[in-house]
């Protein structure tokens, strides 16, 4: 065996004794978005005036602070998105289709408790009377200004039934459910760049990777221990060492942003809050690491371009969202890579990458002092990574929101 320096060994050990803690399992938030199953158990309505969960409305345990109107034609307001569902009523008294504007969260909240209210009382929709509002209509902290919060009822009016309407909100997974009045039920959501609601930062398990040997990879395959393209900070492609999965879960549902490019032709997807390195209009601008959501046509990313020609910026034309299941967050020893064709950051949530790097120090320095023990090197190669959030991910997640702060991670 070679002989390794005590303070090698000392460093190791230490290392070891603090990073080798039992992984986490998914905990809340996760499955289809923390979505709650409804099963055949007996729901008990919501009693006038109650509230769940028995916190405060603007709280982190329920649909958090308030971040501030979203004006029409506003940056934010192109994050409204509107509901055609034709199984729910919307009132639309003002007859903008302000009420059908809203959140992905809330919509996708909305249209899940649609279907539950059909199959409780066959024949009656679900109504939606407030949604978005721009008027000014509500207390000037509301989340109606924000497309996060709708008031609700059946179609047929019928106030018995409201209590229960309140439970099936609750299960159709609404951050806050309050029984407020007679003639309606109050719903919310968080944030859709909340921490809380965020599945973390993941590519779909079909994306591809560019292995060192040139041979193109999908994400379910890809092992601990592969060797794939990333960049260094100067934007030069180099091999870089899959160390490990921030997160992997076969069957967990997410939603992705679609971005789309020309000249090369790429289309990435990843989640909203995932990090990738794109310029605001001209492609000559800087680069800088932003979250997936805040993309818009006409900017530009870097994308690989054929015949190894390396980093080039590439104009996207169109940005959309789809549901997809599987998510795959590799770490690598760069903390970048190249996903289908376009070179994104391993980190999300945080919206920059040099702090989220640095962040990873120590569990790259960990795997660092792991690679001295003899015979290491080869048994890590192919490796099947466990399913779930890794445990260090969601320990800084917790850690960076009780020192800077559950704002700092939204942006």
């Amino acid at each position: 065996m070679p002989r390794r320096s005590p303070l090698a060994l000392g460093l190791l050990g230490l290392a070891a004794c603090l990073l080798t803690a039992p992984a986490l399992g998914c905990g809340p938030g996760r499955g289809p978005v923390g979505r709650r199953r409804l099963g055949r158990r007996q729901l008990s309505p919501l009693l006038y005036k109650q509230f769940v969960p028995n916190v405060p409305e603007q709280t982190l345990g329920a649909s958090g602070k308030a971040e501030g109107k979203v004006l029409r034609g506003s940056e934010r307001f192109r994050d409204l998105v509107p509901n055609y569902n034709p199984d729910i009523i919307f009132k639309d008294e003002e007859n903008t289709g302000a009420d059908r504007l809203m959140t992905e969260r809330c919509k996708e909240r909305v249209n899940s408790l649609a279907i539950a209210v059909m199959n409780m009382w066959p024949g009656v929709k679900l109504r939606v009377t407030e949604g978005w509002d721009e008027d000014g209509h509500h207390l000037p902290d509301s989340l109606h200004y924000e497309g996060r919060a709708l008031d609700i009822t059946t179609s047929d009016r019928d106030r018995h039934k409201y209590g229960m309407l309140a439970r099936l909100a609750v299960e159709a997974g609404f951050d806050w459910v309050y029984y407020e009045s007679k003639a309606h039920i109050h719903v919310s959501v968080r944030a859709d760049n909340s921490l809380a609601i965020r599945t973390g930062g993941c590519f779909p398990g079909h994306a591809t990777v560019m292995l060192q040997s040139g041979e193109s990879r999908g994400l379910a395959d890809l092992r601990q221990g592969d060797w794939v393209l990333g960049a260094e900070p100067g934007g030069r492609l180099v091999p870089t060492e899959v160390l490990l999965f921030l997160d992997r879960d076969l069957d967990q549902r997410a939603s992705f942003v679609a971005i789309e490019t020309a000249s090369p032709a790429r289309r990435l997807l990843l989640t909203p809050s995932h990090l990738v390195f794109a310029a605001r209009g001209a492609a000559n601008a800087t680069f800088l690491p932003i979250f997936a959501r805040r993309v818009r046509p006409g900017d530009a990313v870097l994308a690989h371009g054929a015949g190894g020609q390396g980093l080039r910026p590439a104009r996207v034309l169109r940005v959309s969202w789809e549901d997809g299941v599987g998510v795959f967050a590799p770490l690598t020893s760069h903390g970048t890579l190249l996903v289908n064709g376009v070179l994104a950051s391993c980190y999300a949530v945080l919206e920059s990458h040099r702090w989220a790097h640095c962040a990873f120090a120590p569990l790259r320095l960990f795997h660092e002092l792991l690679s001295l023990l003899p015979g290491h090197t080869e048994a890590g190669n192919g490796t099947v990574p466990e399913a779930g959030m890794h445990w260090y991910s969601r320990l800084l997640y917790r850690l960076a929101g009780g020192v800077l702060g559950h704002e700092a991670l939204q942006v």
